[in-house]
């Protein structure tokens, strides 16, 4: 038992990263949609394809959208509305009339044509209250049929028989205008203007729910396909009717109602073509970048962005599928080559488009519109640290979606006439979302420790608190730091290793000397040396204890895991030769692990170079009146002494590239000590 517990206990990284990947696949398969795929692929004005096909089982042919919203457009323009008819308004103003006449009309008061007009009035009352006047005015045709309610009667009338303000005001000018009674239209006028009041509206509840009825009887299918009978055969263009009927038959195939056996086979098949895909992931970062393979940390940050990528996704797919390009895919890209490298950005990249692939609409589309886009991502950004770049990567990759949109559409339709702008805005929209990568990243900083360019450029800042201390307690320290610094920064560029991070790395490689910088060569002054009083056993003790004390301090100051592996490894497991040397002059039974660095050996490109780039530039001050040909013995010397020991073998460095480094640090120190070449005599 207490092996089977040890054999546990040694590859509980291993165990980990298996758990992982099945919660992972789990967790995708549970956000897909639970049904089955149609196996045929087929694309508008294409030829079919495969062998004829007949239908598996009666289906009804689904109508386009655009019919149903024809029909219903044709329903809502032809639904007859309801008016309702206030009958207490029109009686209260009949009653009032003979009152309201006696008052406007004082003058017709002992006239013998007093009753005459008083008729003439009260007619032309009736006349406007036969079908009343409306509260307001609608978009409806003069022609257009109507239900007017009278109490519980509804008569079918014209829209244009209801008088509105403005015809109103017409009616009574035209008739006082024909009548015996027009030096008196002014008191009319004011009369009916008093005594009329709008008694007709829309009664709206009754209207609207006199549409929903008619629209809730308009069917979306339109005729249907007979078991065993042709839809397509073999070389035909899939087009009109054709279409629709390959259409109906693969939403009626993706949304039957499966058993439970079904179901559970479609879930399987799901796991394994997910989890394939994530395999493969997992064997491309074990095959190329060994490093994040074992950091579980880093391997648990990738999965959650896929997963992450996955979820929205498929919110937005179950919200409304039309918003799917509003999803900022390309940050996951951007988020990947800003923590690691543009490989690792793009396969993971493309990896996720392919699992999204059993989920989003016209996938074939969806996913080269994806790939285009991660590929042009990934060639654009080169230094996601400064920000013009990100606003020029976004504006490309924006241009990118809309010119393959336009592409395909063009495919289908023919024609650019009928582009779909809404779906370039949305294309626009994506683009703009993708400018959230810088605050993610710091996000994501904090939650899983990892550094990204922009927070390099803040560490290699001079004046920041830790080097600021560096330079005034061990100024020639500082000073070493800083050409180390430039020199392992033109040797990363060289062979495309991270420039920014040996950077980083190197100017804070040696704060460990600040406990006693007196006891290093470059911060001594010409009074003495404080090894004289030591032996040599203690002084290598001390000089070695400056790679502990520098992890120490980084670890006070929150120094990024990256930048303090550059600490730990920049002398490798090497010895202190000097003073191993003197002690085995006086003693010679030396044990040499007591001159030796605690290590590890540098385990990436950019450790390896800062190794290098430590030891040629701390030598060189050794070297009087250096020539171009010594500098350049020299720098092999150092390098190939480091090798023979076997400093680089963790390494993924090659021997090629290591000779690229040897070239920039000859170039670089001539140009410190400014030889020219020499030329032949």
């Amino acid at each position: 038992m207490k092996r089977f517990l040890n054999r546990l206990y040694k590859r509980q990284s291993a165990i980990y990263r298996i758990f992982l990947f099945l919660c992972t696949t789990t967790l995708i398969v549970y956000l897909f949609p639970k049904g089955g795929i149609f196996k045929y692929e087929f694309t508008k004005g294409k030829p079919w394809q495969y062998e004829n096909l007949y239908a598996p089982f009666d289906f009804a042919i689904a109508k386009t959208e655009e019919e149903i919203i024809t029909e219903k457009k044709r329903i809502t323009d032809n639904v007859i509305p309801y008016f309702e008819y206030d009958t207490i308004i029109a009686i209260t103003a009949k009653e009032s009339y003979d009152n309201a006449f006696s008052s406007y009309l004082k003058v017709l008061n002992q006239s013998s044509s007093r009753d005459q007009a008083k008729l003439f009035g009260r007619i032309l009352l009736n006349d406007i209250y036969r079908y009343g006047v409306l509260q307001e005015s609608y978009s409806y045709g003069n022609k257009r049929q109507i239900f007017l309610n009278k109490g519980n009667e509804a008569e079918a009338i014209t829209y244009g028989q209801i008088l509105t303000p403005k015809v109103l005001t017409k009616l009574i000018n035209s008739r006082i205008d024909k009548s015996e009674y027009t030096k008196f239209k002014s008191d009319f006028v004011a009369l009916f203007y008093d005594l009329i009041k709008p008694n007709v509206r829309l009664n709206e509840k009754l209207t609207g729910s006199t549409l929903e009825n008619e629209l809730a009887k308009v069917l979306t299918t339109r005729g249907g396909v007979s078991r065993g009978s042709r839809i397509i055969a073999k070389g035909e263009v899939v087009e009109g009717d054709k279409l629709q009927i390959l259409n109906s038959l693969k939403a009626e195939y993706e949304s039957q109602v499966w058993s439970d056996k079904n179901f559970y086979w479609i879930v399987l098949g799901y796991c394994l073509l997910v989890s394939l895909a994530l395999m493969m992931l997992l064997l491309f970062i074990r095959k190329y970048r060994q490093d994040i393979y074992e950091n579980n940390t880093q391997v648990t940050f990738i999965f959650f962005n896929i997963l992450l990528m996955v979820l929205v996704t498929t919110l937005v797919v179950k919200y409304k599928s039309e918003y799917i390009y509003v999803v900022p895919l390309c940050i996951l890209p951007l988020v990947l080559k800003a923590f690691f490298d543009s490989r690792l950005g793009m396969f993971t990249h493309v990896i996720t488009v392919l699992i999204l692939g059993f989920v989003v609409p016209n996938s074939h589309e969806y996913t080269f519109l994806q790939i285009i886009a991660g590929i042009v991502t990934i060639l654009t950004i080169s230094e996601s640290f400064k920000r013009a770049n990100l606003f020029i990567s976004v504006g490309q990759i924006t241009l990118i979606y809309i010119l393959a949109y336009i592409a395909f559409h063009v495919i289908h339709e023919g024609s650019i006439s009928n582009i779909n702008w809404t779906t370039v805005g949305l294309f626009v929209i994506s683009g703009f979302a993708t400018l959230i990568v810088h605050p993610l990243i710091y996000a994501y900083e904090k939650i899983f420790g990892l550094i990204s360019d922009v927070s390099l450029l803040e560490l290699s800042d001079t004046n920041s608190v830790l080097l600021k201390e560096l330079s005034n307690k061990a100024p020639g320290t500082f000073h070493h730091s800083l050409n180390v610094a430039n020199i392992a920064e033109a040797a990363a560029s060289e062979i495309g290793a991270n420039a920014m991070l040996v950077r980083v790395g190197a100017l804070y490689h040696d704060i460990g000397k600040m406990v006693n910088p007196t006891y290093f060569t470059e911060n001594q002054s010409g009074s003495g040396n404080a090894h004289d009083v030591l032996s040599p056993k203690e002084s290598a003790k001390i000089i070695i204890n400056h790679v502990i004390r520098g992890v120490e301090i980084a670890k006070k100051y929150n120094l990024p895991d990256r930048v303090i592996d550059f600490i730990r490894t920049h002398h490798g497991t090497s010895t202190v030769y000097y003073f191993y040397t003197k002690e085995n002059e006086s003693n010679e039974n030396v044990n040499v692990e007591d001159f030796q660095y605690p290590g590890p050996k540098p385990f990436s490109k950019e450790t390896a170079i800062l190794m290098m780039s430590d030891s040629v530039e701390a030598a060189s001050k050794s070297l009087k009146n250096p020539t171009s040909s010594l500098i350049d013995s020299f720098v092999e010397k150092i390098v190939n002494k480091q090798m023979e020991n076997g400093q680089f073998l963790n390494a993924n460095i090659t021997f090629k590239e290591i000779q690229q480094v040897k070239k920039v640090f000859k170039r670089k120190l001539t140009n410190i000590y400014h030889l020219r070449i020499e030329y032949p005599e």
